[in-house]
Protein backbone atom coordinates (compact mmCIF):
# COMPACT_ATOMS: atom_id res chain seq x y z
CA UNK A 1 0.00 0.00 0.00
CA UNK A 2 1.21 3.09 -0.99
CA UNK A 3 0.55 6.31 0.80
CA UNK A 4 -1.25 9.39 -1.66
CA UNK A 5 1.14 11.67 -2.08
CA UNK A 6 4.20 10.05 -1.68
CA UNK A 7 5.84 11.05 -4.49
CA UNK A 8 5.50 14.77 -3.94
CA UNK A 9 6.12 14.37 -0.62
CA UNK A 10 9.68 12.93 -1.44
CA UNK A 11 10.47 16.04 -3.63
CA UNK A 12 9.58 18.23 -1.28
CA UNK A 13 11.33 16.19 1.20
CA UNK A 14 15.07 16.37 -0.29
CA UNK A 15 14.00 19.84 -1.90
CA UNK A 16 13.37 22.05 1.09
CA UNK A 17 11.09 24.92 0.60
CA UNK A 18 9.34 23.60 -2.89
CA UNK A 19 6.11 22.14 -1.32
CA UNK A 20 3.98 23.05 -4.24
CA UNK A 21 2.90 19.99 -5.02
CA UNK A 22 1.26 19.60 -1.41
CA UNK A 23 -0.39 22.64 -2.17
CA UNK A 24 0.78 23.87 1.62
CA UNK A 25 0.08 27.40 2.66
CA UNK A 26 3.16 29.61 1.41
CA UNK A 27 3.89 30.49 5.22
CA UNK A 28 5.35 27.02 5.40
CA UNK A 29 7.43 27.27 2.57
CA UNK A 30 11.58 26.56 3.33
CA UNK A 31 10.75 25.26 6.67
CA UNK A 32 13.05 22.62 8.09
CA UNK A 33 11.88 19.10 8.16
CA UNK A 34 15.02 17.04 10.08
CA UNK A 35 15.54 15.87 6.80
CA UNK A 36 19.01 14.73 6.67
CA UNK A 37 20.87 12.77 4.04
CA UNK A 38 20.34 8.82 5.21
CA UNK A 39 21.87 5.44 3.92
CA UNK A 40 19.50 3.64 0.83
CA UNK A 41 18.45 1.23 3.32
CA UNK A 42 17.05 3.97 5.43
CA UNK A 43 13.36 4.03 5.85
CA UNK A 44 12.25 7.50 3.83
CA UNK A 45 9.49 8.99 5.39
CA UNK A 46 8.59 10.57 1.88
CA UNK A 47 7.72 6.93 0.85
CA UNK A 48 6.08 5.46 4.22
CA UNK A 49 3.34 3.08 3.12
CA UNK A 50 0.79 5.30 4.96
CA UNK A 51 -2.14 4.91 7.60
CA UNK A 52 -4.45 2.42 7.91
CA UNK A 53 -7.12 5.18 8.30
CA UNK A 54 -5.54 7.77 4.79
CA UNK A 55 -5.31 11.33 6.80
CA UNK A 56 -3.52 14.85 5.08
CA UNK A 57 0.31 14.80 5.29
CA UNK A 58 1.65 17.48 8.47
CA UNK A 59 2.77 20.68 6.66
CA UNK A 60 5.67 21.21 9.53
CA UNK A 61 6.28 17.08 10.88
CA UNK A 62 7.48 13.82 8.54
CA UNK A 63 4.95 10.72 9.15
CA UNK A 64 7.54 9.45 11.77
CA UNK A 65 7.92 12.43 14.13
CA UNK A 66 3.95 12.66 13.91
CA UNK A 67 3.81 9.29 14.99
CA UNK A 68 6.29 10.19 17.69
CA UNK A 69 4.39 13.05 18.24
CA UNK A 70 0.81 11.16 19.24
CA UNK A 71 3.17 8.21 21.44
CA UNK A 72 4.47 10.80 23.25
CA UNK A 73 0.71 12.44 24.01
CA UNK A 74 -0.66 9.36 24.24
CA UNK A 75 -2.94 8.03 27.76
CA UNK A 76 -0.94 4.70 27.91
CA UNK A 77 2.86 6.86 27.87
CA UNK A 78 2.02 8.53 30.64
CA UNK A 79 0.85 5.41 32.51
CA UNK A 80 4.26 4.39 31.90
CA UNK A 81 5.59 6.76 34.52
CA UNK A 82 3.80 4.18 37.44
CA UNK A 83 4.44 0.89 35.76
CA UNK A 84 7.24 -1.55 37.22
CA UNK A 85 10.53 -2.20 35.70
CA UNK A 86 12.47 -4.56 38.00
CA UNK A 87 11.40 -2.93 41.42
CA UNK A 88 7.38 -1.76 42.34
CA UNK A 89 7.68 1.89 41.44
CA UNK A 90 7.02 3.01 45.02
CA UNK A 91 9.75 1.59 46.22
CA UNK A 92 12.02 4.46 45.76
CA UNK A 93 12.28 7.14 43.76
CA UNK A 94 15.38 6.58 41.88
CA UNK A 95 14.17 2.79 40.38
CA UNK A 96 13.63 2.70 36.92
CA UNK A 97 9.90 2.43 35.82
CA UNK A 98 9.01 1.43 32.33
CA UNK A 99 8.96 5.41 31.48
CA UNK A 100 12.07 6.17 32.45
CA UNK A 101 13.18 3.22 31.05
CA UNK A 102 11.51 3.77 28.08
CA UNK A 103 13.42 7.31 27.70
CA UNK A 104 16.52 5.58 28.07
CA UNK A 105 15.92 3.19 25.39
CA UNK A 106 14.58 5.84 22.82
CA UNK A 107 17.84 7.77 23.89
CA UNK A 108 20.15 4.77 22.80
CA UNK A 109 17.50 4.20 19.73
CA UNK A 110 18.66 7.62 18.14
CA UNK A 111 22.52 7.35 18.73
CA UNK A 112 22.50 3.65 16.83
CA UNK A 113 19.84 5.09 13.52
CA UNK A 114 22.22 8.35 13.87
CA UNK A 115 25.24 6.51 13.38
CA UNK A 116 24.16 4.18 10.62
CA UNK A 117 22.27 7.19 8.64
CA UNK A 118 18.63 5.99 9.55
CA UNK A 119 16.09 7.61 10.37
CA UNK A 120 16.05 9.18 13.96
CA UNK A 121 12.71 9.89 14.26
CA UNK A 122 11.12 6.36 13.51
CA UNK A 123 13.77 4.65 15.65
CA UNK A 124 13.07 6.67 18.74
CA UNK A 125 9.30 6.27 17.99
CA UNK A 126 9.16 2.55 17.49
CA UNK A 127 11.48 2.58 21.10
CA UNK A 128 9.35 5.01 22.63
CA UNK A 129 5.93 2.67 21.87
CA UNK A 130 7.78 -0.66 22.52
CA UNK A 131 6.39 -1.35 26.02
CA UNK A 132 2.92 -0.19 25.86
CA UNK A 133 1.44 -3.48 26.43
CA UNK A 134 3.30 -4.32 29.62
CA UNK A 135 1.13 -4.64 32.63
CA UNK A 136 1.07 -3.57 35.99
CA UNK A 137 4.38 -5.19 38.15
CA UNK A 138 6.01 -5.68 35.45
CA UNK A 139 6.47 -9.77 34.13
CA UNK A 140 4.98 -10.94 36.71
CA UNK A 141 0.98 -9.24 35.53
CA UNK A 142 1.93 -10.52 32.41
CA UNK A 143 2.40 -13.99 33.53
CA UNK A 144 -0.87 -14.11 35.53
CA UNK A 145 -2.83 -12.14 32.65
CA UNK A 146 -1.71 -15.36 29.88
CA UNK A 147 -2.40 -18.07 32.67
CA UNK A 148 -5.37 -16.62 33.06
CA UNK A 149 -6.11 -15.48 29.69
CA UNK A 150 -5.01 -19.16 28.03
CA UNK A 151 -8.64 -20.56 27.13
CA UNK A 152 -9.18 -17.26 24.99
CA UNK A 153 -5.51 -17.22 23.35
CA UNK A 154 -3.53 -15.88 26.45
CA UNK A 155 -1.75 -12.43 26.76
CA UNK A 156 1.67 -11.01 25.31
CA UNK A 157 2.52 -7.93 26.03
CA UNK A 158 3.92 -7.50 22.30
CA UNK A 159 0.52 -7.93 20.50
CA UNK A 160 -1.22 -5.49 23.65
CA UNK A 161 1.17 -3.25 22.69
CA UNK A 162 -0.64 -3.44 19.34
CA UNK A 163 -3.95 -3.42 21.02
CA UNK A 164 -3.20 -0.28 22.33
CA UNK A 165 -1.89 1.92 19.00
CA UNK A 166 -4.61 0.40 16.70
CA UNK A 167 -7.74 -0.04 19.04
CA UNK A 168 -7.58 1.09 23.08
CA UNK A 169 -6.31 4.64 22.72
CA UNK A 170 -9.42 6.86 22.31
CA UNK A 171 -8.26 10.26 21.19
CA UNK A 172 -9.26 10.95 18.18
CA UNK A 173 -12.88 11.59 15.88
CA UNK A 174 -11.95 10.09 12.74
CA UNK A 175 -10.56 6.49 14.16
CA UNK A 176 -9.73 4.29 17.25
CA UNK A 177 -6.10 3.83 18.04
CA UNK A 178 -3.38 6.24 16.72
CA UNK A 179 -3.32 5.24 13.33
CA UNK A 180 0.40 5.18 12.92
CA UNK A 181 2.37 5.09 10.12
CA UNK A 182 3.14 1.57 8.57
CA UNK A 183 6.80 1.19 9.51
CA UNK A 184 5.97 2.60 13.03
CA UNK A 185 3.43 -0.50 13.39
CA UNK A 186 6.20 -3.04 11.24
CA UNK A 187 8.74 -2.36 13.95
CA UNK A 188 6.53 -2.56 16.70
CA UNK A 189 5.11 -6.10 15.93
CA UNK A 190 8.85 -7.37 14.45
CA UNK A 191 11.45 -5.74 15.99
CA UNK A 192 12.96 -8.70 17.41
CA UNK A 193 12.41 -10.51 14.00
CA UNK A 194 9.94 -11.93 11.84
CA UNK A 195 6.87 -13.72 13.51
CA UNK A 196 6.43 -16.55 10.47
CA UNK A 197 7.72 -18.32 7.95
CA UNK A 198 7.08 -18.39 4.15
CA UNK A 199 4.66 -20.12 4.04
CA UNK A 200 2.88 -18.70 7.21
CA UNK A 201 3.63 -21.22 9.99
CA UNK A 202 4.47 -19.30 13.10
CA UNK A 203 8.53 -19.16 14.21
CA UNK A 204 8.00 -18.79 18.37
CA UNK A 205 4.94 -20.78 19.11
CA UNK A 206 2.18 -19.16 18.24
CA UNK A 207 1.46 -15.64 16.84
CA UNK A 208 -1.26 -13.97 19.04
CA UNK A 209 -4.41 -13.49 17.56
CA UNK A 210 -4.05 -9.75 17.69
CA UNK A 211 -1.54 -9.32 15.85
CA UNK A 212 -3.20 -11.74 12.62
CA UNK A 213 -6.33 -9.99 13.07
CA UNK A 214 -4.33 -6.36 12.53
CA UNK A 215 -2.34 -8.03 9.76
CA UNK A 216 -5.60 -9.18 7.16
CA UNK A 217 -6.61 -5.64 7.28
CA UNK A 218 -3.04 -3.95 6.97
CA UNK A 219 -0.41 -6.30 6.00
CA UNK A 220 2.88 -6.06 8.22
CA UNK A 221 4.77 -8.68 6.40
CA UNK A 222 5.14 -10.64 8.94
CA UNK A 223 7.64 -13.35 7.50
CA UNK A 224 9.99 -10.22 7.08
CA UNK A 225 12.90 -8.75 9.12
CA UNK A 226 11.99 -5.38 10.13
CA UNK A 227 13.85 -2.10 9.31
CA UNK A 228 16.61 -1.07 10.35
CA UNK A 229 15.57 1.34 12.94
CA UNK A 230 12.83 -0.98 14.83
CA UNK A 231 16.40 -3.09 14.80
CA UNK A 232 18.23 -0.30 16.64
CA UNK A 233 15.55 0.34 18.63
CA UNK A 234 15.40 -3.63 19.67
CA UNK A 235 19.26 -3.94 20.83
CA UNK A 236 18.45 -0.36 22.47
CA UNK A 237 16.23 -2.15 24.71
CA UNK A 238 18.98 -4.57 25.61
CA UNK A 239 21.89 -2.21 26.36
CA UNK A 240 19.48 0.03 28.43
CA UNK A 241 18.30 -2.88 30.46
CA UNK A 242 21.42 -4.61 31.07
CA UNK A 243 22.98 -1.54 32.51
CA UNK A 244 20.33 0.04 34.33
CA UNK A 245 18.82 -2.72 35.85
CA UNK A 246 23.05 -3.30 37.33
CA UNK A 247 22.51 0.10 38.92
CA UNK A 248 19.27 -0.83 40.12
CA UNK A 249 20.39 -3.62 41.45
CA UNK A 250 23.45 -2.12 43.46
CA UNK A 251 21.02 0.74 44.77
CA UNK A 252 18.80 -1.80 46.67
CA UNK A 253 21.64 -4.13 47.83
CA UNK A 254 20.72 -6.85 45.88
CA UNK A 255 24.00 -6.99 43.88
CA UNK A 256 27.49 -6.08 44.61
CA UNK A 257 30.37 -4.86 43.12
CA UNK A 258 32.54 -7.85 43.98
CA UNK A 259 29.76 -10.13 42.48
CA UNK A 260 29.80 -8.31 39.17
CA UNK A 261 33.85 -9.09 39.26
CA UNK A 262 32.44 -12.51 37.74
CA UNK A 263 31.00 -11.55 35.15
CA UNK A 264 33.31 -10.88 31.97
CA UNK A 265 31.68 -7.59 30.77
CA UNK A 266 31.34 -6.02 34.35
CA UNK A 267 34.32 -7.41 35.52
CA UNK A 268 36.83 -5.68 32.17
CA UNK A 269 35.09 -2.36 32.74
CA UNK A 270 35.42 -2.17 36.23
CA UNK A 271 39.22 -3.24 36.62
CA UNK A 272 39.79 -0.28 34.08
CA UNK A 273 37.75 2.01 36.53
CA UNK A 274 39.44 0.69 39.49
CA UNK A 275 43.15 1.42 38.00
CA UNK A 276 42.46 4.11 36.87
CA UNK A 277 40.71 5.53 39.74
CA UNK A 278 41.92 3.90 42.80
CA UNK A 279 40.18 4.94 46.02
CA UNK A 280 37.24 5.44 44.23
CA UNK A 281 33.71 5.27 46.31
CA UNK A 282 31.58 2.36 45.41
CA UNK A 283 28.49 4.46 44.15
CA UNK A 284 30.68 6.44 42.03
CA UNK A 285 32.23 3.57 40.74
CA UNK A 286 28.90 1.79 40.13
CA UNK A 287 28.09 4.66 37.93
CA UNK A 288 31.41 4.45 36.18
CA UNK A 289 30.42 0.81 35.09
CA UNK A 290 27.51 2.07 33.80
CA UNK A 291 28.23 4.32 31.29
CA UNK A 292 31.24 2.63 30.10
CA UNK A 293 29.08 -0.28 29.68
CA UNK A 294 26.28 1.19 27.75
CA UNK A 295 29.64 2.93 25.61
CA UNK A 296 30.80 -0.71 24.69
CA UNK A 297 27.73 -1.99 24.20
CA UNK A 298 26.53 0.59 21.91
CA UNK A 299 29.66 0.63 20.03
CA UNK A 300 29.86 -2.60 19.80
CA UNK A 301 26.51 -2.84 17.74
CA UNK A 302 27.35 0.12 14.99
CA UNK A 303 30.51 -1.80 14.33
CA UNK A 304 29.15 -5.06 13.84
CA UNK A 305 25.77 -3.07 12.03
CA UNK A 306 28.52 -1.13 9.69
CA UNK A 307 29.96 -4.02 8.80
CA UNK A 308 27.04 -6.39 8.48
CA UNK A 309 25.64 -3.83 6.06
CA UNK A 310 29.40 -3.39 4.05
CA UNK A 311 28.96 -7.31 3.72
CA UNK A 312 25.40 -7.14 2.39
CA UNK A 313 25.34 -3.86 0.47
CA UNK A 314 22.01 -2.98 0.61
CA UNK A 315 20.08 -0.56 -1.65
CA UNK A 316 16.87 0.17 -0.23
CA UNK A 317 14.91 -0.83 2.86
CA UNK A 318 13.59 -4.10 0.83
CA UNK A 319 17.23 -5.48 1.22
CA UNK A 320 17.32 -5.44 4.88
CA UNK A 321 13.39 -6.74 5.09
CA UNK A 322 14.80 -9.77 2.49
CA UNK A 323 18.31 -9.83 4.87
CA UNK A 324 17.90 -13.30 6.23
CA UNK A 325 19.12 -12.53 9.52
CA UNK A 326 19.08 -9.08 11.73
CA UNK A 327 21.66 -5.95 9.68
CA UNK A 328 22.03 -4.12 13.82
CA UNK A 329 23.62 -6.90 15.90
CA UNK A 330 26.28 -7.58 18.57
CA UNK A 331 29.60 -9.00 17.56
CA UNK A 332 29.81 -12.78 18.63
CA UNK A 333 32.11 -12.16 21.52
CA UNK A 334 30.14 -9.06 22.76
CA UNK A 335 26.71 -11.25 22.33
CA UNK A 336 28.02 -13.91 24.62
CA UNK A 337 29.17 -11.60 27.44
CA UNK A 338 25.68 -9.97 26.92
CA UNK A 339 24.00 -13.59 27.30
CA UNK A 340 26.56 -14.47 30.50
CA UNK A 341 25.42 -11.08 31.98
CA UNK A 342 21.95 -11.63 31.28
CA UNK A 343 22.24 -15.05 33.05
CA UNK A 344 23.83 -13.32 35.76
CA UNK A 345 20.73 -10.77 36.29
CA UNK A 346 18.30 -13.75 36.42
CA UNK A 347 20.08 -15.81 38.63
CA UNK A 348 20.97 -12.92 41.21
CA UNK A 349 18.35 -10.21 40.95
CA UNK A 350 15.38 -11.17 39.10
CA UNK A 351 14.82 -13.94 40.77
CA UNK A 352 16.38 -12.81 44.12
CA UNK A 353 14.12 -14.17 47.19
CA UNK A 354 13.61 -10.46 47.83
CA UNK A 355 12.06 -9.57 44.29
CA UNK A 356 10.20 -12.92 44.31
CA UNK A 357 8.18 -12.40 47.40
CA UNK A 358 6.99 -9.09 46.50
CA UNK A 359 6.32 -10.63 42.64
CA UNK A 360 4.17 -13.17 44.54
CA UNK A 361 2.03 -10.77 46.03
CA UNK A 362 1.88 -8.92 42.70
CA UNK A 363 1.08 -12.40 41.32
CA UNK A 364 -2.09 -11.83 43.70
CA UNK A 365 -3.46 -8.65 43.10
CA UNK A 366 -3.88 -8.89 39.14
CA UNK A 367 -5.27 -12.68 39.87
CA UNK A 368 -7.77 -11.57 42.41
CA UNK A 369 -8.42 -8.17 39.77
CA UNK A 370 -9.21 -10.28 37.29
CA UNK A 371 -10.92 -13.64 38.90
CA UNK A 372 -13.73 -10.76 40.80
CA UNK A 373 -14.08 -8.32 37.20
CA UNK A 374 -14.86 -11.36 35.14
CA UNK A 375 -17.19 -13.06 37.50
CA UNK A 376 -18.53 -9.49 38.43
CA UNK A 377 -18.39 -6.79 35.86
CA UNK A 378 -20.49 -4.36 37.83
CA UNK A 379 -17.52 -4.18 40.09
CA UNK A 380 -15.40 -2.54 37.79
CA UNK A 381 -14.94 1.05 38.37
CA UNK A 382 -16.37 3.89 36.21
CA UNK A 383 -19.37 2.00 34.31
CA UNK A 384 -16.88 -0.06 32.50
CA UNK A 385 -18.99 -3.43 33.47
CA UNK A 386 -21.77 -2.41 31.25
CA UNK A 387 -19.89 -2.87 28.17
CA UNK A 388 -19.30 -6.33 29.07
CA UNK A 389 -22.16 -7.45 31.45
CA UNK A 390 -23.54 -8.99 27.70
CA UNK A 391 -20.88 -10.05 26.53
CA UNK A 392 -19.45 -13.51 25.82
CA UNK A 393 -16.86 -15.05 28.13
CA UNK A 394 -14.21 -14.39 25.28
CA UNK A 395 -15.23 -10.71 25.00
CA UNK A 396 -15.61 -10.45 28.74
CA UNK A 397 -11.96 -11.66 29.17
CA UNK A 398 -10.45 -9.34 26.81
CA UNK A 399 -11.88 -6.64 28.16
CA UNK A 400 -11.19 -7.60 31.60
CA UNK A 401 -7.57 -7.81 30.53
CA UNK A 402 -6.94 -4.69 28.02
CA UNK A 403 -8.61 -2.85 31.79
CA UNK A 404 -6.24 -4.51 34.08
CA UNK A 405 -2.83 -4.42 31.39
CA UNK A 406 -4.00 -0.78 31.72
CA UNK A 407 -3.55 -0.29 35.28
CA UNK A 408 -0.62 1.36 36.97
CA UNK A 409 0.86 -0.61 39.86
CA UNK A 410 -0.51 1.97 42.18
CA UNK A 411 -4.23 2.21 40.26
CA UNK A 412 -3.97 -1.99 40.52
CA UNK A 413 -3.73 -1.83 44.26
CA UNK A 414 -5.84 1.08 45.28
CA UNK A 415 -8.76 -1.39 42.93
CA UNK A 416 -7.77 -4.09 44.86
CA UNK A 417 -8.17 -2.19 48.54
CA UNK A 418 -10.98 -1.03 47.15
CA UNK A 419 -12.53 -4.70 46.55
CA UNK A 420 -11.03 -6.62 48.97
CA UNK A 421 -10.93 -6.87 52.80
CA UNK A 422 -7.11 -7.22 52.63
CA UNK A 423 -4.38 -5.96 50.43
CA UNK A 424 -0.61 -7.44 50.00
CA UNK A 425 1.74 -4.29 51.02
CA UNK A 426 4.51 -4.83 48.27
CA UNK A 427 7.12 -2.68 49.69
Amino acid sequence: MKRQGASQHAAGARQPGRHKGLGLAASFEGIGFGYRPRAPYACDPALSRGRLCPEPESPTRTPFQRDRDRIIHSTAFRRLKHKTQVFIAHEGDHYRTRLTHTIEVAQIARAIARALRADEDLAEAIALVHDFGHTPFGHTGEEVLDALMRPWGGFDHNAQSLRVVTRLERRYAEFDGLNLSWETLEGLVKHNGPLTDGEGRALHGEVPGTILAFNARFDLELDRFASVEAQAAAIADDIAYDAHDIDDGLRAGLLSLDMLETVSLPAGILATVRARYPGLDAVRTGHELMRRQITAMVEDAIATARANVEALAPRSVADIHNAGGPVVAFSAEMAARESELKRFLYANLYRHPKVMAVREKADSIVHDLFTRYFAVPGDMPEGHGAEVERADEAARARYVADFIAGMTDTYAIKEHRRLFDRTPELG
